[in-house]
C-alpha cells in the first residue's frame, strides 16, 4: 500500500517523505486556516441588494466544507501540493462588488458560471496555452512578486505592518505597528519570527510547524493572564494593541470544542438571475472581473509555489497543469453552490512547501483538517493570526530567493520584471502584478521594434487587463 502511494504521487522520486508531507499539510492548514474566520466576517456580514446576510456560522460551515473536499480533490488529481479554499481579494470583489446589485442567491450563480466558463478555457486548452506562452523571466517575475505579497499580507495580519490613521491626510500610508512596536500581540509574532528562523537556519525538522505551536501556547499564556481581547469588539472600540482576529484561548467546555456545523446555504443559489437584477451588459463587466482576477490569481500561485518546491520544469511550466486548472475551477463552481465565494488555490500553500511538502499528500492532510475544522472550529480558532504570520514571512523570503533567475540586465524583460513584483504587494493584488507586468511587456516590445517576440496569447490576454484596469471610464462610457 504504502508503494503504491508512493509511486502514485512520486513521493520519493520528489525528494519528499510521507513525514514530510504531513508536517506539510499540517503547516499549510495552520497558514490558511484563518479564512474560516476571516471569509464568513466578509461573506457572510455583507448585505445584498435587499440587506439579507448570509450569516458568520452558516458561512464558516460551507468554508471549511468547501475547502477541505476541493483541496483533497486537487491533492488525489493533480498530486501537488496545493491547497485551495475561499480566496481572499476574490470574496471582497463578491461582497462589496456583485452582491449589492442582487441577491446573494444571484451573485453565487454567477460565481458557478464564472467557474464553468474557467472549466471550459481549460478543457479547450486555452488556459494552458496562456501559461506555457509567457516567457520564463516573467515566470520567475511572478513567483518572486507572490513572495513579496505573501511577506506584506503576513506583517499586515500580525498587526505589524498597519495603515496610517487619516492616512489620506499624511504622505505615508502604511507604518510600523501603531507608529511603534507595541502591545502583546507583537511581541509573540516577533517571538514566532526569531523562533521559526532560528529552527529554519539549524534544519530542525517541522521548524515551521514548531513554531506557529510554540507562538500559540504562548500567546494563549498571555491571554489567560493580562486578558488583552481583540483589536476590535466589534462594536467600534478598538484596542491597538489587541489581538488582530482570533483572540487565543483554552476551551472550557465541551460545546467551546465541538458544535454541528450548518450546511443550509447549500444549494441557494440562482443561475440567472443576476441578468434580471443587474441587466446584461453589468453582468457581463462584473463576470469579466471575477474571471480576470481568478485566473491569474492562480497562475500566479501555481508557479510561485510549485517554483519553490522545484516542481517547474526547464521552461518554467508546471508538468500536468490541465489537471491543476481543472480542479480549480471545480473548485469556484464548489464555492458558488455552497455560498462560501470562490475558491482557488492558496499562496499559503508555500508553508507546506517550505516544511518539505513535494506532492499531492500535503493538500489531501489539509483538506482533511478543514473537513474536521467544520466540526471542531473553536480549536481552529485557537491559533491568532500573529502565531501563524511568521511562516508567511519565511515563505515569502523562500520565493523571492527566484529572483536570480531574472536578467535585469536586460531592460526588456528587467523592467516588466521589476513592475510586476511590486505590483502584486504595492496593490496587494496578485491578479494586478500580472496584468501590469504582461502590458508592460507589450508595450517595451513595440517600442523595440521586437513585435514578433510577443506571443498571440500574449497580446489578447494584455488586451484583457487593459480593459479591466479601464473598467471605471468604460462603465461610465457605458451609463452604468
Amino acid at each position: 500500500m504504502v508503494g503504491r502511494l508512493d509511486r502514485y504521487f512520486h513521493v520519493r522520486e520528489r525528494g519528499s517523505t510521507f513525514p514530510r508531507e504531513i508536517r506539510g499539510g499540517l503547516a499549510t492548514f495552520f497558514a490558511m486556516a484563518y479564512i474560516i474566520v476571516l471569509n464568513p466576517l466578509i461573506i457572510g456580514t455583507a448585505e445584498d441588494m435587499n440587506g439579507d446576510t448570509l450569516g458568520i456560522a452558516r458561512v464558516a460551515a460551507t468554508t471549511a466544507l468547501v475547502g477541505g473536499v476541493i483541496s483533497i480533490l486537487m491533492g488525489a488529481v493533480s498530486r501537488y501540493p496545493f491547497a485551495i479554499a475561499a480566496g481572499m481579494g476574490l470574496n471582497v470583489i463578491v461582497a462589496y462588488s456583485l452582491a449589492p446589485q442582487m441577491t446573494w442567491a444571484d451573485a453565487m450563480g454567477l460565481i458557478i458560471l464564472e467557474g464553468v466558463v474557467l472549466l471550459l478555457l481549460v478543457l479547450t486548452g486555452f488556459r494552458t496555452a496562456v501559461f506555457r506562452a509567457i516567457p520564463p523571466e516573467l515566470k520567475s517575475a511572478i513567483a518572486v512578486g507572490v513572495g513579496m505579497f505573501l511577506t506584506l499580507v503576513g506583517f499586515v495580519n500580525a498587526g505589524f505592518i498597519r495603515r496610517v490613521p487619516d492616512a489620506a491626510d499624511s504622505t505615508v500610508p502604511v507604518q510600523l505597528g501603531s507608529g511603534s512596536l507595541s502591545g502583546w500581540p507583537i511581541l509573540v509574532f516577533v517571538l514566532g519570527l526569531i523562533l521559526t528562523i532560528a529552527l529554519i537556519v539549524n534544519r530542525v525538522r517541522g521548524a515551521m510547524l514548531i513554531g506557529i505551536a510554540v507562538a500559540t501556547v504562548v500567546a494563549i499564556v498571555i491571554e489567560s493572564i493580562a486578558r488583552i481581547g481583540p483589536m476590535d469588539d466589534g462594536q467600534g472600540e478598538v484596542n491597538p494593541e489587541g489581538w488582530s482576529l482570533t483572540v487565543p484561548s483554552l476551551p472550557t467546555s465541551l460545546g467551546d470544542v465541538v458544535s454541528l456545523p450548518d450546511f443550509s446555504l447549500i444549494g441557494q443559489f440562482s443561475l440567472f438571475g443576476s441578468f434580471a437584477n443587474a441587466g446584461t451588459i453589468a453582468v457581463i463587466l462584473l463576470l469579466f472581473t471575477l474571471l480576470l482576477a481568478d485566473f491569474f490569481d492562480t497562475m500566479g500561485t501555481m508557479v510561485g509555489v510549485a517554483g519553490q518546491a522545484g516542481l517547474l520544469d526547464e521552461k518554467g511550466n508546471v508538468p500536468r497543469a490541465r489537471e491543476v486548472l481543472i480542479v480549480d475551477s471545480l473548485g469556484t463552481i464548489a464555492g458558488g453552490a455552497a455560498l462560501a465565494s470562490v475558491n482557488t488555490v492558496f499562496a499559503e500553500s508555500a508553508a507546506g512547501v517550505g516544511e518539505g511538502a513535494r506532492t499531492g499528500i500535503a493538500p489531501i492532510v489539509t483538506g482533511a483538517l478543514f473537513l474536521v475544522a467544520t466540526l471542531f472550529s473553536p480549536l481552529v480558532e485557537l491559533v491568532p493570526f500573529e502565531a501563524a504570520t511568521p511562516v508567511l514571512i519565511i515563505v515569502g523570503f523562500m520565493m523571492v530567493t527566484q529572483i536570480t533567475r531574472i536578467p535585469f540586465s536586460d531592460y526588456a524583460i528587467g523592467i516588466p520584471a521589476f513592475l510586476t513584483i511590486v505590483m502584486m504587494p504595492f496593490s496587494y493584488s496578485i491578479a494586478n502584478g500580472i496584468g501590469v507586468g504582461f502590458i508592460s511587456y507589450a508595450v517595451i516590445k513595440v517600442a523595440q521594434g521586437r513585435v514578433r517576440e510577443i506571443h498571440p496569447l500574449l497580446w489578447i490576454v494584455a488586451a484583457a487587463f487593459a480593459v479591466h484596469f479601464a473598467l471605471g471610464p468604460i462603465e461610465q462610457l457605458l451609463g452604468l
